[in-house]
């Protein structure tokens, strides 16, 4: 039987209880026909992706794919949370993991200091 990472993560079984507690009454205030249940409802649910959202960034989630094994249990955080994951939307609407370094050559120009092209060429 093979086993799989199937991302039980603290961020993940929190945003899911809150979205639960959510659905529950946004479903009570259809029933009972209460505007009041169903924006708090809609609003719980708000919460809910913004809770998750939040615990992803900080560590808490998982990055896209599957993690170590060494990394499955429930407490695990994931230190490259930081930095972003590489094509995670969350951490792309975050402002993480878009960080890429074009690097053209092996100098590196120190400040006040003319760039090494431009002394060859005299300039």
């Amino acid at each position: 039987m093979s086993q799989y990472d199937e991302g039980h993560t603290v961020a993940g079984w929190t945003g899911t209880a809150i979205a639960t507690i959510g659905s529950a009454v946004l479903g009570a205030g259809i029933c009972v026909v209460s505007a009041a249940l169903i924006w708090g409802g809609l609003g719980i649910l708000a919460a809910s992706v913004l809770v998750t959202w939040a615990l992803h960034l900080t560590g808490w989630g998982k990055p896209p794919g599957v993690r170590p094994r060494g990394e499955w249990r429930m407490g695990a955080r994931d230190p490259a949370a930081r930095g972003g994951h590489a094509g995670c939307w969350g951490c792309r609407l975050a402002g993480r993991g878009r960080r890429t370094a074009v690097v053209t050559s092996g100098v590196v120009p120190v400040a006040g200091e003319a760039e090494p092209a431009a002394v060859e060429a005299g300039r």
